[in-house]
């Protein structure tokens, strides 16, 4: 009988233990949600939209290629061809509207033209 109360607690401490792990990752990851939505409502609203490859093609000619393009040639800006998959959604919209490496301007596009350049970007 000792033996069969032993191995029900350590069986019922193993289940509290699953449970409370679920119980966390569930939380911190509303938590998550929630912080990246008020963290960055800009990035969050974008993320959300459908993008259009072609309109994001002519936002990229307007306001990047002047810089960037897909050969190795002599423009200011780096190659962006597989750009995503060495920068997140998160990084390439932070990086287009904040303009942190000079001489990269600043680019304001709305939430609708951000992402249909992200849709661009992610076929190149």
């Amino acid at each position: 009988m000792d033996n069969q109360l032993v191995q029900s607690r350590v069986w019922l401490n193993r289940l509290i233990l699953i449970i409370m792990a679920v119980m966390l990752i569930v939380g911190c990851s509303i938590l998550g949600i929630y912080w990246q939505k008020t963290s960055d409502p800009y990035a969050y609203d974008v993320l959300s939209l459908e993008g259009d490859a072609q309109k994001g093609l002519a936002i990229f000619q307007i306001n990047c290629a002047g810089c960037h393009n897909l050969r190795a040639d002599q423009n200011v800006g780096p190659r962006l061809e597989d750009i995503t998959k060495r920068k997140s959604q998160r990084d390439i919209i932070t990086q287009v509207t904040s303009g942190r490496t000079p001489p990269m301007p600043k680019f304001q596009p709305s939430k609708q033209e951000m992402a249909d350049l992200l849709s661009y970007l992610s076929q190149l």
